[in-house]
């Protein structure tokens, strides 16, 4: 059976609401709640940016991606704008949920409401060297579609 290192997070809770957690022992994504006193109404095709009373510290070379819930994609068209939205290293104010409503119909975010996953990823930067030319490969430029449907 493999072992896995835990990384440590720091983490400042200013909401109401527990701290990211993750539902399965096995789920990559922990669950943030919405930390509002009352509902927030989402019309269709219209956007919020929801707070989650969160503040972290995250290593050198790690960020945080904030993805949809699939439940509340799949059941209400709600789902994150800037998705994965990324939380970097350094960035050490509140974390808030940008979301918007692809339903038809108006959806109510309830306090304490879990409203998108964190996922918790290791990154590199990168040293860009400007050059005239490139390898070439097998695809190319090819991109958007160019493999065809089947």
């Amino acid at each position: 059976m493999p072992t896995s290192s835990i990384l440590k997070v720091k983490i400042i809770n200013q909401g109401a609401y527990p701290i990211p957690s993750y539902q399965t022992e096995q789920s990559a994504g922990a669950d943030l709640y919405a930390n509002i006193s009352e509902a927030i109404s989402i019309k269709p095709f219209e956007r919020t940016l929801v707070p989650t009373g969160l503040i972290i510290e995250l290593p050198i070379n790690f960020e945080a991606q904030i993805r949809p819930r699939s439940g509340l994609a799949f059941k209400h068209g709600i789902t994150v704008l800037n998705s994965p939205g990324t939380i970097d290293a350094d960035y050490r104010g509140e974390i808030k949920v940008l979301l918007i409503n692809l339903g038809q119909e108006e959806y109510q975010i309830q306090p304490g409401e879990r409203i998108a996953q964190m996922v918790i990823a290791s990154c590199e930067q990168a040293h860009f060297t400007v050059e005239t030319e490139l390898s070439t490969t097998e695809r190319g430029a090819g991109g958007y579609g160019h493999t065809g449907n089947k």
